[in-house]
């Protein structure tokens, strides 16, 4: 880190199991380099900079950070905002009057599409500046990586996910249609045939306008009668009482950040 100023680290997206391992590392390198005076997080991506709504990580403990990166979710909060040029021109105008030089922004490819512009208008103003894009996607669907931090975890979840449906299929005869996220790319939905192990097992891939249905039922000894859909995303409390004794000491904890907020220096 040649540049002296500030550093701004901030989470974009879709939240991963493992994203706030890329945010610990971000604040605790940067914390090594003298020529960074203060390290802010953004809070909701850039809608935190813009809003300049940032906490300040620089004395952050190194042991709340570390569990902090164990920690599934994004620390800092997220977005779905997609930033258009003159979003991005206000980005760049709050980082420049907070004499931030190094913004870190951890998400998948609309996040890099942001620190193109902002780095872009950085160029215009002659504002030394660097824009660090740190990948970030289930979705594994970013050009030249080999994978995405986030990848990983979620199609270990979505094979064991599958492996246990698969199992119950076999003991009751039913079809199940699972929706997997990841845009086009089919790194998620390949990840659910990784536990398949003989040839009847699930999942089955079924090119809904070249194969009829019943064809793959025959073939699995499963028909499709019915389609069962579970409504509903809540939970009871008694319900509540009855599983968390029985999930054992497995569940990690979760940890939060503790950092003050850093005062707004703009006046919108």
């Amino acid at each position: 880190m040649d540049l002296a100023g500030k550093v701004v680290v901030a989470q974009g997206g879709g939240p991963t199991a493992v994203i706030n391992q890329s945010l610990a590392g971000v604040v605790l390198e940067s914390r090594k380099f003298p020529q960074v005076s203060r390290v802010y997080g953004a809070i909701n991506g850039v809608e935190g900079i813009v809003n300049e709504n940032f906490i300040d990580l620089t004395q952050e403990t190194t042991n709340n950070l570390e569990q902090v990166a164990k920690t599934p979710s994004s620390a800092l909060l997220s977005t779905r905002v997609k930033p258009d040029e003159q979003y991005c021109k206000e980005i760049f105008k709050v980082l420049e009057a907070h004499d931030v030089r190094y913004f870190f922004y951890i998400g998948g490819n609309d996040s890099a599409e942001t620190l193109r512009i902002v780095n872009k208008y950085a160029k215009q103003s002659k504002y030394e500046f660097r824009a660090i894009h740190i990948p970030k996607t289930i979705d594994n669907d970013l050009i030249l990586n080999d994978h995405t931090p986030g990848y990983g975890s979620a199609a270990r979840f979505v094979a064991q996910t599958f492996m246990g449906i698969n199992l119950d299929n076999r003991a009751l005869a039913g079809v199940h249609i699972g929706v997997l996220m990841g845009r086009h790319a089919g790194f998620l939905t390949a990840a659910s045939s990784i536990s398949q192990k003989y040839c009847d097992d699930g999942p089955h891939l079924i090119d809904y306008k070249l194969t009829p249905l019943e064809d793959v039922a025959n073939k699995t000894r499963h028909m499709p009668d019915e389609f069962i859909n579970a409504a509903g995303n809540h939970v009871t409390d008694a319900f509540k009482y009855y599983v968390t004794p029985l999930l054992g000491t497995g569940l990690r904890s979760t940890h939060r950040l503790r950092a003050p907020r850093v005062p707004k220096i703009l006046t919108k």
